[in-house]
């Protein structure tokens, strides 16, 4: 009997130790998990159900036990009951976790929306797109690129997939419980429609990205070299672990931040900039907080992303996220339905060109295409890029909007193509390079 009890509380000290090692890691999984399922129920107006079997069915966050509080427009999670989250749905700026420092409800702004409906065909307007047929697409090729694509669904998990050609809706795809309607989160994708609000700004002559950063902290010491443009490309030499799998700068910020652009701020220099590329969500957060500076009220930077880009180009379904603190999550929590996401590549393919107005300088695109010192011609300012041939069978001057398992805008010039693939696995479980290798077979 002594020996059994021995065991027994030899058994519950290391539980215990387990428990007191990995409890912060309960709070990073709770987090996601509840913050996933807000979202998904109460801006894509999907099913609990649905995200329990697909979207939090990965490791780790599988293991939360999730519930959602239709009272509250809320969604709570938990470990083996061990440590609850509970993240909130807030009109206008989408789910937000809750944490000890603030509630949901103590900010109270929300974004001002101008939708007005039109008879332009898509993407340029809100009409169904006009039925086109152009004998240069091979069709038949067409429908093998998207069977390529939705071939294995088990592995691949495409959900969404759009292809337009000159301006034209080519084909579209939908896997069960998505359609034409259905907002899907871009996770890092959102890192791009931020820094077009940098474009934006830059011709209207608000700012230039040589600028030095208005970082106050960073006055007296060596952090003070850095420009805009190092922030945009990820080469302000600034200290940040962009690590998923475990508690690290990205989580951390995340899923226990209220305010999320200072995460990065508060960072030390490792290097001077320039010297090192090191992609960083958090240097995206701080960009939106240099963003709200630029503003004399919380309310018009909250307002200008909708003023001057998504609605300006009908991307009536976007929504983008912000923090407790009312800051947009500009790294990560960007959602529009597909034939939104890609106007926006659209968008780019017509070098900031919109139905005859001017959202951003052409000079721009030249700008965010242009490969970043040190990252092997794989990144631009908050854009990917194809100039090193990472994808060999895709055109050099094809670039991109990539977010976390699989949400991507391509955007390919010399084929006058924008592809929108959205799902939940990335390269190289899905295939991106022999799925583009069919794809610009389409067109000569």
């Amino acid at each position: 009997m002594k020996i059994f009890k021995r065991l027994l509380l030899l058994l519950f000290v290391v539980l215990a130790v387990v428990v007191y090692l990995n409890y912060p890691k309960l709070n990073i999984i709770a987090g996601y998990a509840s913050k996933n399922m807000a979202s998904c129920v109460y801006v894509a107006q999907r099913s609990a159900a649905s995200v329990v079997a697909n979207d939090n069915n990965v490791p780790l966050v599988k293991l939360a036990a999730c519930e959602v509080v239709e009272t509250e427009k809320a969604a709570t999670a938990s470990v083996y009951g061990l440590l609850s989250r509970k993240a909130v749905y807030r009109e206008g700026l989408g789910s937000v976790l809750v944490n000890n420092e603030m509630n949901a409800g103590d900010f109270k702004l929300k974004p001002n929306r101008m939708q007005p409906m039109d008879t332009i065909p898509y993407p340029y307007g809100q009409a169904q797109p006009k039925d086109s047929i152009f004998e240069e697409v091979n069709y038949d090729q067409l429908d093998k690129a998207f069977a390529t694509a939705f071939g294995n669904p088990d592995v691949q998990k495409t959900r969404t997939l759009l292809v337009l050609y000159k301006g034209h809706l080519l084909k579209e795809q939908y896997a069960d419980g998505f359609d034409q309607t259905t907002p899907v989160l871009g996770w890092s994708m959102t890192k791009s429609v931020l820094a077009t609000c940098f474009g934006i700004l830059e011709a209207q002559g608000k700012l230039e990205t040589a600028w030095p950063a208005p970082i106050p902290e960073w006055k007296e010491d060596e952090r003070k070299k850095i420009t805009l443009n190092h922030l945009l490309r990820m080469q302000s030499g600034l200290d940040w672990e962009e690590d998923y799998s475990k508690i690290s700068d990205v989580t951390k910020m995340l899923f226990l931040d209220s305010d999320m652009t200072v995460s990065s701020r508060d960072k030390k220099a490792i290097a001077p900039p320039v010297d090192i590329w090191n992609y960083s969500s958090g240097t995206t957060n701080l960009l939106s907080g240099i963003l709200k500076q630029q503003f004399r009220s919380h309310q018009e930077y909250l307002d200008f992303p909708y003023q001057y880009l998504l609605d300006k180009i009908g991307m009536y379904s976007s929504l983008l996220e912000a923090d407790l603190n009312g800051n947009y999550v500009g790294s990560s929590y960007g959602w529009a339905n597909t034939r939104d996401w890609a106007r926006f590549g659209q968008l780019y393919l017509n070098r900031g060109q919109w139905n005859g107005s001017e959202i951003f300088k052409p000079e721009w695109v030249d700008y965010i295409t242009k490969p970043t010192k040190h990252s092997d011609g794989t990144y631009g300012a908050h854009f990917w890029l194809n100039a090193e041939g990472v994808y060999p069978d895709a055109p050099r001057d094809l670039f991109s909007c990539n977010g976390y398992q699989g949400q991507y805008v391509f955007v390919i010039p010399s084929k006058n193509l924008v592809v929108v693939r959205t799902g939940l696995a990335e390269n190289p479980v899905f295939d991106v390079n022999a799925f583009l290798s069919e794809v610009v077979k389409v067109v000569p």
